[in-house]
């Protein structure tokens, strides 16, 4: 037998046990279509539609079904009732983080987003009491993001209405603002180490949500022996966090634990005060980890949602004019919008609900995992299953949001004009994984848009009809098409 006829035996018993493999899994989860060995479902998925591909799945086989991805099974929850059962009603169980292995590799186990366990739920625990002791959701942090804000104006007036794209001082304002939080430093938009960790952070970004590393997350192997875009990604990462383990030596040499001055001094104490205990997590590698995530989580997240509201004002000029009548009547000229301010402007309130709900920026959430073997509407999912929620499902529900396809505020405002709330409004995500800056997110995103409609005219380079505001969906979330425009000072 030559080598040919045995290369091709093996491969073909491979396959085999790959897909005998599957099919003794798929006894015990949910019913999805059949996969293919190695691949699974992919070929059964676009992309770019993967919502429409879920949407279609879940009318063959309910709102709780299977899909492969590679080999691995990879349960999706579809529709609001369901989401809600799993992550509010069995909180517990689908609180796990899904296997991101390029991720996993890169933070060793540290941090806060791609962790498990007790060490996860006591980094969580600790940030959310630390970022509310720094102010989240109060006066102090909302000065922070208001003084921002006006550093904002200053740049684009040096514009001077010529066209302009927004990617840049996009992602250097959230920056500033996180960066403010957790090392008590902002940085002009020119100085060259700040500079550098802007593309740094949006170099990675874009490798995040590329087709490659999708496929190295899917198949673990290429990571180590195959070269590609995430070598350059975990290259990128030791940079940054080489620039944060500076900053934390800095702290440690000026220490002051009855004043702590930001989140990295909170956590230095804390660990101090924990110094004997082996499982501490409370380390200089979590540390960093942490703030890693929290820099990235900060800044990303924000500075797409900032361009997709820019593109869609700019879409749907009688909107942006209602706005600016609103800041008008209740804010006037003389001062900067407050938060306060919120309770008095529904409409510019539900603008930017129906802006994050339109966008739908991240489809599917970042993925769960179940932490033990649960029962779920009648179907056996063992511990360690991979678990998809479809956000899409719940934001563009047509019963909630009539006509979800079109941008519309009237989504969230009631017969009156009065801001409605809604329940299907989940663009954060929900229960013990829901995103941990919301608080931080929902203020930047009132305060930076009024500020900036207070102050500029937004001016499309092309009729409104003629832009494009199709997302352009990568990865685990979506990024609105490149654009420029005009900010013409009032």
């Amino acid at each position: 037998m030559d080598l040919v006829m045995v290369l091709v035996l093996i491969l073909t018993c491979l396959l085999l046990f790959s897909y005998w493999k599957q099919s003794s899994k798929r006894g015990k989860l949910p019913p999805g279509p059949t996969p293919l060995p190695i691949i699974g479902n992919i070929h059964q998925i676009d992309a770019k539609k993967r919502h429409q591909a879920f949407s279609k799945f879940s009318k063959i086989y309910g709102p709780v079904f299977t899909l492969y991805f590679g080999m691995k099974p990879t349960v999706v929850l579809h529709g609001y009732e369901t989401i809600k059962e799993a992550l509010i009603g069995h909180g517990e169980e689908f609180s796990g983080r899904g296997s991101v292995p390029v991720l996993q590799m890169a933070l060793k186990g540290f941090g806060i987003s791609f962790t498990n366990g007790d060490k996860w739920k006591k980094t969580r625990h600790f940030s959310l009491i630390t970022l509310r002791k720094l102010g989240m959701g109060k006066k102090s942090i909302e000065n922070r993001i208001q003084e921002e804000a006006q550093f904002l104006v200053e740049e684009l007036k040096k514009t001077n209405g010529s066209p302009y794209d927004p990617s840049f001082i996009s992602t250097c304002v959230p920056c500033n603002v996180i960066c403010s939080i957790i090392f008590q430093n902002r940085f002009d938009y020119t100085d060259q180490v700040f500079v550098s960790l802007i593309e740094k952070l949006n170099v990675n970004s874009k490798i995040l949500n590329s087709r490659w590393v999708q496929l190295c997350n899917m198949f673990p192997v290429l990571i180590d022996y195959c070269p590609g875009t995430h070598n350059t990604f975990y290259k990128n990462l030791t940079s940054i966090q080489s620039f944060l383990s500076a900053k934390i030596k800095e702290h440690e040499e000026s220490l002051d634990a009855a004043n702590p001055r930001d989140f990295i001094d909170y956590f230095l104490i804390k660990g101090q005060q924990e110094n004997h205990n082996q499982q501490s997590i409370y380390t200089h590698e979590n540390l960093t980890a942490t703030l890693s995530n929290m820099i990235h989580g900060g800044t990303e997240t924000l500075r797409t949602t900032m361009r997709f509201a820019l593109l869609l004002l700019l879409k749907h000029p009688h909107v942006t004019a209602k706005v600016q009548e609103e800041i008008e009547r209740v804010v006037g000229r003389q001062r900067s919008p407050c938060l306060q301010d919120r309770k008095q402007m529904p409409y510019t309130d539900a603008v930017i609900h129906e802006i994050q709900r339109f966008i739908d920026i991240a489809p599917n959430n970042l993925p769960h995992e179940v932490t033990c073997d649960v029962k779920f509407r009648n179907f056996l999912i063992p511990k360690g299953t991979t678990i998809l929620t479809s956000l899409s499902s719940v934001l563009y529900d047509s019963n909630e949001f009539p006509n979800p396809e079109m941008f519309d505020p009237g989504h969230f405002l009631d017969a009156k004009g009065n801001f409605k709330k809604s329940d299907y409004f989940m663009p954060f995500s929900a229960g013990k994984r829901v995103c941990l800056g919301e608080g931080l997110a929902r203020m930047e995103l009132f305060l930076f848009l009024t500020t900036i409609l207070q102050n500029f005219k937004l001016k499309s380079l092309v009729p409104p009809n003629e832009i494009n505001d199709a997302p352009v969906y990568n990865g685990f979330s979506v990024l609105p098409p490149p654009f420029k425009l005009c900010f013409i000072p009032v």
